[in-house]
């Protein structure tokens, strides 16, 4: 008859027959990880994992959400977030650790052990339920980052002569990505002293009122840093549209072509220096 499965008959039980659940488990979790990872980088990740599992069974932990077991979740949540960023899939992250249960399997029929461990299966449950959660929420991090990253490389402040920056924008224009146009632009005209700015909307497929509320926000917020603005890339279908929606640009200056628009702040800056005032 099967002993009490207390947590500390448990961790007895994994005690004693530690060889030949970790021997099980090796062999388990590197069939269904196919060479992504070398054998000794699992034995290690393994015995920290059953290191920190048997410490939360002698502190009394039936639960993996128990405080007994916050060292493993630590674990755990490490193991996965490794795991998202070196490319492993959903699957091969959460059996890693379900393969534990090959070897709690042969605990029975195997080492002849006398102590029921189904509370140890329902544990090692939770624990590749919290390894694909951790990992799910892992890969969603990197995720956001990358799309953080790419945003910055979408949206270059280009100088394009002395004086004047231009912003090319390609794709839709969004609040996120007003937000990051305003910092950069804003952060350019300190860098440079520029005093014109020009907005390329040429790689724009559309122009609705809210892209146009977003093109006004940046523009005013380069006029209070004192640099007059340009947005080019109006093309005849923009255009229209633009009308069609009763979209007000007011004193904003609009040209057809970016290099209409160069044109018009060079000459515009060439009025400033012959006025005799600073570029």
């Amino acid at each position: 008859m099967a002993d009490a499965a207390t947590p500390e008959t448990l961790a007895r039980t994994l005690i004693e027959h530690a060889d030949a659940v970790r021997s099980a488990w090796l062999e388990a979790a590197a069939n269904e990880l196919h060479g992504r990872t070398s054998r000794g980088e699992l034995e290690r990740e393994q015995g920290e994992i059953l290191d920190a599992l048997l410490e939360g069974l002698r502190a009394g932990g039936v639960s993996l959400a128990e405080p007994a077991f916050d060292q493993l979740r630590g674990i755990l949540a490490d193991v996965s977030s490794a795991r998202a960023r070196l490319g492993f899939t959903p699957r091969e992250t959460a059996l890693g650790g379900f393969a534990l249960k090959e070897g709690l399997y042969r605990l029975d029929s195997a080492t002849g052990a006398d102590t029921d461990v189904t509370p140890l299966l329902r544990l090692v449950d939770q624990l590749g339920l919290f390894t694909f959660e951790t990992f799910a929420a892992a890969r969603e991090a990197i995720i956001a980052e990358q799309a953080e990253q790419l945003l910055e490389l979408s949206t270059p402040v280009v100088k394009l002569w002395e004086g004047i920056v231009a912003v090319p924008l390609v794709g839709t224009l969004d609040s996120a990505r007003t937000q990051v146009v305003m910092e950069k632009l804003l952060n350019t005209l300190v860098d440079t002293g520029s005093e014109h700015a020009i907005i390329d909307i040429t790689g724009v497929p559309a122009v609705d009122t809210q892209v146009a509320q977003h093109l006004l926000k940046t523009v005013v917020a380069a006029r209070l840093m004192g640099a007059e603005c340009t947005i080019s890339g109006i093309r005849p279908q923009i255009a229209q549209t633009i009308v069609a929606l009763g979209i007000e640009f007011g004193d904003i200056r609009t040209r057809a072509t970016l290099a209409d628009a160069l044109v018009d702040a060079l000459r515009a800056s060439r009025d400033t220096r012959q006025a005799g005032l600073p570029a």
